[in-house]
C-alpha cells in the first residue's frame, strides 16, 4: 500500500496572527489531561478513558490539520502544521503525558470492551515514548516523500466545491514558504547530526523540485483544483480566485521552491551520508530494531527475519520453478525471467492501454467480493495514475483511502512511467492487493467501523495492512484470476518480492550487505523489471523496516486462517472468517490470534 502518508506541514503567518485560537485549544486541552491525570475531581476511570479519547481527537485534529483533511474534519483547513521546535517539544511533552494519564487508570476497573480499547492505546502510546528517542523530525525528505510530493498531494485531496474550499487551498499555499523554510532548518539539523537519507537515494529530488517549477502557474500541480472549478461558484468569482492562486503560486511558492532546490542541491546533497545502513544513524542499530517492533509488532529479531525470507524464498522459488515448466520453456530460471521482462507481448505500448486493463481487472474483482465476505465497505474507490512529477521515483502503485465524511473515494495509483517496465503479468495481482480485496475493502470497513473509538478506525497497525493486501493476493484464484501461467507467475513474484523484502531489508539495515548486493538477489530471483527492483531497493534503504511488515502479516494471517480450518472441518466459513479478521480494525498480530482464536472456540 504503502503506504497511506500523512505529511507534515508549517502554518506560514506569525502565531499571534493566526495561531491564538487553535493553539489556546491545544493548550487547554494539554491541561485537562493533566487534571485527569491526578483526577481531582475524582471521576471513575471510565469516565476519565472515555474523556481521553475526545481529547486525542481533538488534539490529533488541531496538531495535524491536514490529517484532518484526510478524515474530513473541517478544522484547520485554512492552515499547516507547526514544524517549530516548539512544536516539536509540545507533541513530544503530549505524548508523554497522554501515556502518564492512561497508566494512571486502572484497567481492571473497566469493562471487558473497554480493556481491549486500553490494552491497544497504551501500547501505541508506549510505542511512541519509545521513538522519542530517535530524531524522526529530521528526516523531512527523501526520494518518496517531502514538500516536493506531499503538498501537491494534500492540496488535490481537498475539495474545491465551495468558495471557502477554495479560500482554504490558497491559504495553504500561502503557508508553503514558511513550511519550506522550516523543513530546511530540520535538514540542515539532521545534516549537522549525521542524520540524512543515504546520498544515492536522493538523486532524483532536485527533479522532483523542479517538477513543481512550471512557467505557466495553471499548469502546476499545485492549481489543481483551480482548473475545472465545479459550475456551482460564480464564474467571475471562480475566475477572481484562479487568478489570486496563480499570483500566491508565481510570487510565493516558487522563490520557496527554488530556495529547497539550491539547499538541496548546495548543502543537502553533498552533506548526505554515503551509508545506506540504518544502524549507521546514530543510536542506528537499537532505532532499526525498534522499526522491526513497530512495524511487524512482533518480538522477531532482524537475524530471525532475515532467515524467514530465505526459507520463503526458497519455498517460493520451487513453486515458480512448477509454473515454468507447466508452460513449456526451455532454458534456464535466469532465461525466463530475461524473458517476461523483455517480450513485447507482456507489456502495453500506451499508458492509456495500461490504465484500461487495471480499470477492467477492478470491475472483474468487484462482483467476485461476496464469495469471500459477508461485510463490504460503502466507499467506493477509482484507479488513476500517479502524478508525472513523482512517477519516476515511485513504486509500481499504491492506495490512498477515501472518506465518507469528506465525500472522497479511495484510490489506486497505478505509475505509467516507463510502460516498458510495466509488465501484464503483474497487474492482476496489484490490483487484488491495493483495490479489492486489498486495502480498499480493508481501510474501509476499518473507517466505517461504528462504536469503536477514534483511533481504531485508522489504518496504523503496518503488518496488519500490509499483511492483508498480501494476503489478499492469495485470493485470486478463488475469484476466477490467474487462469493464465504468467498471471499465477505475477502472483508468485508479488509473494516472492515481499520474501526478498525480509532479506534485503534486514540484510543492508543489519547484516551489512550493500545496495549492490540486495539489488543483485532481488534480480536473481524476481522477475521485475531492473528499474523497479531499484526503486524498490531504494525505497526500503529510506524507509527501514516498514517493507518487513507484509510478509510477517500475511504468514499470520495464513497461519490463522489454517488453524480454524482444521479446528473447524466442515463449519469453517471463508466468508465469516474474513468478517472475522476485517471486523476489529488493523489489531497488532498477536491480538489478532487471540481474538481468531477466541472466534473459532465460540463456532465449535
Amino acid at each position: 500500500m504503502k503506504k497511506i502518508t500523512i505529511i507534515t506541514l508549517l502554518l506560514l503567518l506569525p502565531p499571534a496572527v493566526l495561531q491564538a485560537d487553535w493553539l489556546a485549544d491545544i493548550n487547554a486541552i494539554h491541561k485537562e489531561i493533566a487534571a485527569l491525570t491526578s483526577n481531582e475531581q475524582g471521576q471513575s476511570d471510565l469516565q476519565r478513558l472515555q474523556r481521553y479519547y475526545e481529547l486525542s481527537y481533538d488534539m490529533t485534529m488541531l496538531e495535524n490539520p491536514e490529517f484532518a483533511t484526510w478524515r474530513g474534519d473541517p478544522r484547520g483547513q485554512d492552515r499547516l502544521e507547526d514544524l517549530s521546535q516548539d512544536a516539536v517539544q509540545r507533541r513530544r511533552q503530549a505524548t508523554l503525558d497522554s501515556l502518564a494519564l492512561i497508566d494512571s487508570i486502572d484497567r481492571d476497573a473497566l469493562p471487558a470492551a473497554e480493556q481491549v480499547n486500553y490494552d491497544l492505546l497504551r501500547d501505541t502510546l508506549r510505542r511512541r515514548v519509545e521513538s522519542l528517542r530517535f530524531p524522526h523530525e529530521l528526516l523531512q525528505m527523501s526520494q518518496m516523500s517531502g514538500p516536493q510530493q506531499e503538498l501537491a498531494r494534500l492540496l488535490a485531496m481537498m475539495p474545491n466545491g465551495r468558495v471557502d474550499q477554495l479560500e482554504n487551498q490558497i491559504a495553504r499555499m500561502e503557508a508553503m514558504p514558511a513550511f519550506i523554510d522550516q523543513s530546511i532548518a530540520l535538514m540542515r539539523e539532521g545534516a549537522q547530526a549525521g542524520v540524512t537519507p543515504p546520498k544515492i537515494t536522493l538523486r532524483d529530488v532536485p527533479q522532483q523540485i523542479r517538477n513543481q517549477l512550471v512557467d505557466d502557474a495553471g499548469q502546476s500541480p499545485l492549481l489543481r483544483g483551480f482548473r475545472e472549478i465545479p459550475g456551482a461558484i460564480d464564474p467571475l468569482q471562480a475566475e477572481s480566485l484562479r487568478q489570486r492562486a496563480a499570483t500566491v503560486y508565481r510570487e510565493r511558492v516558487v522563490p520557496a521552491y527554488e530556495r529547497l532546490l539550491e539547499f538541496t542541491e548546495n548543502e543537502y546533497l553533498p552533506a548526505a551520508r554515503e551509508s545506506i545502513a540504518a544502524r549507521d544513524l546514530p543510536d542506528g542499530e537499537a532505532w532499526y530494531k525498534h522499526n522491526v517492533a513497530v512495524r511487524t509488532t512482533t518480538d522477531l529479531t532482524p537475524p530471525q527475519i532475515h532467515e524467514i525470507g530465505l526459507s520463503e524464498v526458497k519455498r517460493i522459488r520451487s513453486e515458480m520453478e512448477a509454473i515454468i515448466e507447466s508452460t513449456g520453456f526451455e532454458g534456464s530460471f535466469e532465461e525466463f525471467l530475461q524473458f517476461l521482462r523483455t517480450d513485447p507481448q507482456f507489456f502495453h505500448t500506451t499508458a492509456e492501454g495500461l490504465m484500461r486493463e487495471y480499470r477492467d481487472i477492478a470491475k472483474r474483482a468487484d462482483p467476485e467480493l461476496t464469495k469471500l465476505f459477508g461485510i463490504l465497505p460503502r466507499t467506493p474507490y477509482g484507479v488513476i495514475e500517479v502524478p508525472d512529477y513523482a512517477a519516476e521515483s515511485q513504486t509500481t502503485a499504491y492506495y490512498q483511502p477515501g472518506s465518507l465524511k469528506a465525500g472522497r473515494p479511495g484510490y489506486f495509483f497505478a505509475n505509467t512511467y516507463a510502460l516498458e517496465t510495466r509488465p501484464r503479468w503483474e497487474m492482476e495481482a496489484l490490483t487484488l492487493h491495493e483495490a479489492v480485496p486489498g486495502h480498499h475493502l480493508q481501510i474501509a470497513i476499518q473507517q466505517e467501523l461504528e462504536g469503536l473509538p477514534w483511533f481504531r478506525q485508522n489504518p496504523t497497525y503496518t503488518a496488519f495492512v500490509e499483511g492483508w493486501g498480501l494476503y489478499s493476493e492469495s485470493l485470486g484464484e478463488a475469484m476466477g484470476f490467474y487462469k493464465d501461467p504468467y498471471s499465477k507467475f505475477g502472483q508468485l513474484t508479488y509473494e516472492m518480492w515481499r520474501a526478498i523484502r525480509l532479506v534485503v531489508d534486514t540484510g543492508m539495515h543489519y547484516l551489512g550487505w550493500s545496495r549492490e548486493q540486495a539489488i543483485e538477489f532481488f534480480k536473481a530471483n524476481a522477475g521485475k523489471s531492473e528499474h523497479d527492483i531499484v526503486v524498490e531497493v531504494d525505497r526500503y534503504i529510506v524507509w527501514p523496516g516498514q517493507a518487513l511488515a507484509y510478509k510477517i502479516g500475511e504468514l499470520k494471517i495464513k497461519e490463522l486462517r489454517a488453524y480454524a480450518e482444521q479446528a473447524l472441518g466442515d463449519k469453517f466459513d471463508v466468508r465469516a472468517f474474513h468478517d472475522e479478521v476485517l471486523g476489529k480494525g488493523a489489531l497488532p498480530l498477536n491480538v489478532l490470534e487471540a481474538n481468531i482464536k477466541a472466534w473459532v472456540a465460540g463456532q465449535m
